[in-house]
């Protein structure tokens, strides 16, 4: 016996990182050398001499015994801690079950605890409802919000004004104005100011309405605010230049395209730098406004910028995008085609 275990040293020694990560074969071969020599050396000695841990060679034990049954993918006899498979069809009966749709997974688990059911911690009723692919009955009846806001059919019939707060690094605050024409999605105007005043609004809306064609009378969508219902607005609605409703008030429609405009501004391109001033804030956004308008394509458009919608240019770009992608495609493919591997050949 001392000879066997001399010779499964002398066979284990020499490659122990190969042996590390076996095969079928080796494995086998493995368990039944430990087996002969253990009563000789002690199969702790022998795992301390060739680097195996005694949860490793358990693990390979419990994959050589293998499970004769289907239903599982490991012998649960090895492995009783585990959950059965009527436990876990109770979970999945609660999970979908209408009953329990108005719980919360991880309250859920506790509840079947409470109610004698099924005893098992939240992270494993998580882990079961991500693998198995089970869905909450929480099909949406309530009607929910619009998912297209109101849109123009033309420039200048649609505008939507507001404004944003920017905290710079010394705990200041700049205040951007903007307004958006809703047809073309261009920035007609803008303002940044240090100070919230009844003045701002008027300025940009006054910038955004010069030129104008006195015959257009464009149709102001605004939110409730301070800043867009105070006296000096009001004066302007009453010249007659433009005609105000109030979002969700007046409208069943909310101020969607200039708040999206505020989030792309700040985190593409406000965020990424240091705001330590209301100049450097101004100079940021003159930046952005331009490239917004005149040179970064909408998706909304095929591939046009909203000046080439608000000034009626770039008709031919879908079609040339088109058909440029039609193009790069085939090139793509012959590429591919011409490429020969070993195995292709």
């Amino acid at each position: 016996m001392l000879g066997i275990a001399i010779a499964v040293l002398r066979i284990l020694q020499p490659d122990l990182t190969r042996l590390r990560v076996p095969n079928g074969r080796d494995k086998g071969r493995l368990l039944r050398a430990l087996e002969r020599a253990r009563g000789v050396l002690g199969l702790r000695r022998i795992l301390r001499a060739i680097g195996l841990s005694p949860s490793r060679l358990a693990a390979w034990r419990r994959a050589a015994k293998g499970c004769a049954l289907d239903d599982v993918s490991s012998c649960p006899t090895t492995s009783p801690h585990r959950l059965t498979a009527d436990e876990i069809s109770t979970i999945g009966a609660m999970v979908t079950a209408p009953e329990y749709r108005h719980v919360p997974t991880g309250r859920l688990a506790m509840l079947a605890q409470r109610i004698g059911r099924v005893f098992a911690s939240a992270s494993t009723w998580y882990r079961l409802v991500r693998e198995r692919g089970w869905r909450r009955p929480r099909l949406r009846v309530h009607p929910s919000g619009p998912k297209q806001g109101i849109r123009a059919t033309k420039p200048n019939e649609l505008w939507h004004i507001d404004t944003t707060i920017i905290r710079l690094l010394d705990g200041t605050r700049a205040y951007l104005h903007a307004v958006i024409d809703n047809f073309s999605r261009r920035i007609l105007a803008w303002r940044v100011h240090d100070r919230m005043q009844a003045g701002n609004s008027v300025e940009v809306l006054v910038e955004a309405g010069a030129g104008l064609d006195r015959e257009l009378r464009p149709t102001l969508i605004a939110d409730g605010g301070i800043e867009n219902r105070n006296a000096a607005v009001d004066e302007l609605i009453d010249s007659g230049l433009l005609e105000r409703v109030l979002a969700m008030v007046d409208i069943a429609f909310s101020n969607s395209l200039i708040e999206a405009w505020w989030r792309s501004v700040k985190h593409n391109w406000l965020f990424l730098h240091q705001l330590d001033s209301v100049s450097k804030v101004r100079g940021l956004v003159a930046f952005y406004v331009e490239e917004h308008n005149a040179r970064i394509p909408h998706s909304a458009f095929k591939g046009r910028t909203p000046d080439e919608m608000y000034f009626g240019g770039g008709d031919g770009v879908p079609d040339q995008l088109a058909s440029a992608r039609a193009s790069a495609r085939q090139e793509r493919m012959t590429r591919n085609r011409v490429q020969e591997c070993s195995v292709c050949a």
